[in-house]
């Protein structure tokens, strides 16, 4: 079955249909990840995208339930060179999502890279033909990620706990969490609790920590969430991830800004600015806090310099942009989680 990808400005890439039939609007990135396809579309932070995957061959290694991080896709659609099947295909298909194969994911991304994140639709034909005019004038009708508060919608709706037991309390704000997060702070001895991301402070002062988790969209919409992290400060440990690193820097008077085509990934180089030891991370944003020379921020991207991680030792706060759970790799910040609830213990 044929299909087509169309950048807000018109440009076309053709494709074939091997998932679900329909149409998919949404931002178009790129991620440079070589593993981890399941994840990637799982994970909240993917919501309201259309991800292209650089490595040249997607869905070799099958699937399996343990490795999505949340309950359904959150990407809109995935856009590959070579995708491979019929484990990875089916599941795409069976969950409603659409799936490109045989884009020029090379000149996709330099498009990217060059112009940006750019608005568009993936186009897999189904009940009845779909034409590039008239995906394009959809694609005009879309907004655009700048702006965009999403957290509400892939947010827990009630609170409920993922680990009854543990030497200490830690709540999570769910921004759009990834499992494994909660599966890290588990394993490391934390009985945890989820949160939705519109909980108050005093509910989370109650606890030995807090974990701010990952999310989509834009950090500088959301008053609301960055005005409960400002009061929750100085009362409890926080540890904030992504998203949560963002509207960390919100509340501590920085500010956020969207990148031009994002940090997506799992080999993204971060200087440890105390060391000079450089980590290797999984990364996955399109929005980031202003370069600063400040020495809370701990942690900057090689890349382009933006402020990757904070520490306010005297609040007992700290963040990183990147993902220390390392799901699905690599493990070089895999500590970071571990440490934070070590120091809970040691202050309990």
């Amino acid at each position: 079955m044929s299909g087509f990808l169309v950048l807000e400005d018109g440009t076309v890439f053709e494709g074939e249909s091997v998932a679900a039939p329909g149409s998919a609007f949404g931002e178009a990135v790129f991620t440079t990840s070589m593993t981890g396809y399941q994840e990637i579309v799982t994970d909240p932070s993917y919501a309201e995208q259309l991800v292209c995957f650089t490595a040249p061959m997607v869905g070799n290694y099958g699937v399996a339930p343990a490795r999505s991080e949340s309950k359904r896709p959150h990407a809109r659609a995935a856009l590959m060179r070579e995708a491979r099947g019929p484990a990875w295909t089916d599941w795409l298909h069976e969950r409603g999502i659409v799936a490109l194969s045989g884009i020029d994911t090379r000149s996709l991304v330099f498009k990217i890279r060059d112009s940006g994140a750019m608005r568009a639709a993936a186009v897999a034909s189904g009940d009845g033909p779909v034409g590039v005019d008239e995906a394009l004038r959809a694609v005009h009708g879309q907004p655009v990620m700048a702006g965009r508060a999403l957290v509400a919608d892939v947010s827990t709706k009630e609170p409920y706990m993922y680990s009854e037991s543990g030497d200490v309390r830690v709540a999570v704000v769910d921004y759009g969490v990834k499992r494994s997060i909660l599966a890290r702070l588990a394993s490391g001895g934390a009985a945890v609790t989820v949160y939705p991301h519109d909980v108050d402070a005093d509910e989370l002062a109650r606890y030995d920590g807090v974990l701010l988790a990952n999310g989509p969209g834009d950090p500088e919409p959301l008053e609301a969430e960055a005005a409960v992290v400002r009061d929750v400060l100085g009362r409890v440990p926080v540890l904030g991830i992504c998203l949560g690193h963002q509207l960390l820097a919100l509340a501590t008077g920085m500010k956020t800004y969207k990148l031009p085509f994002g940090h997506r990934g799992a080999n993204h180089p971060v200087l440890e600015r105390a060391t000079g030891r450089v980590l290797v991370t999984t990364q996955n944003h399109g929005f980031a806090v202003e370069p600063s020379e400040q020495r809370e921020a701990t942690h900057v991207s090689l890349y382009d310099g933006t402020v990757e991680g904070f520490d306010f030792p005297d609040e007992r706060e700290r963040s990183a942009q990147f993902h220390p759970e390392a799901g699905p790799g690599p493990h070089d910040a895999w500590p970071i989680i571990g440490e934070f609830v070590e120091e809970l213990r040691a202050a309990a």
